[in-house]
């Protein structure tokens, strides 16, 4: 995700081939890329419900890597194909290994916040991105 926020949509091909790349199984590579595919489908969806609940500090305020984690966990969160605190947990994790000290922190009360909204129904008018 984050060399597509860096080099646009001309970059998902690039992204797909890489993972076909590796030495995964060939269901893994094929749900790898049909998650990337839809998460970067769901980009403006996403940082709507993002700027929503991150009240002061908008998605293009955001150090690339915390904004590329709250998107796939927004993503996941709208695909409701695993549970809530697992998608949450795993944001968490990775902003502890891949961002600044307080990026966990700041995930944590984003993703809670944004879980609520979609829990409550409210998740329709942010943003114009597919589901």
């Amino acid at each position: 995700m984050c060399c597509l926020d860096v080099q646009g949509e001309s970059a998902l091909e690039g992204a797909i081939d890489f993972i076909a790349e590796g030495r995964d199984q060939p269901q893994a590579v094929a749900e790898a890329q049909q998650m990337l595919r839809a998460a970067y489908a769901a980009v403006k969806k996403a940082d709507g419900l993002i700027d929503r609940e991150s009240r002061q500090w908008h998605t293009d305020r955001m150090a690339l890597v915390d904004r590329n984690i709250l998107r796939l966990a927004v993503w996941e969160l709208l695909a409701g194909n695993a549970p809530r605190n697992v998608i949450i947990d795993e944001a968490i994790k990775l902003a502890k290994e891949f961002s600044s000290a307080e990026a966990s922190r700041f995930v944590n009360g984003v993703l809670d916040a944004v879980a609520r909204t979609i829990d409550n129904g409210n998740s329709r008018n942010a943003g114009d991105a597919q589901d």
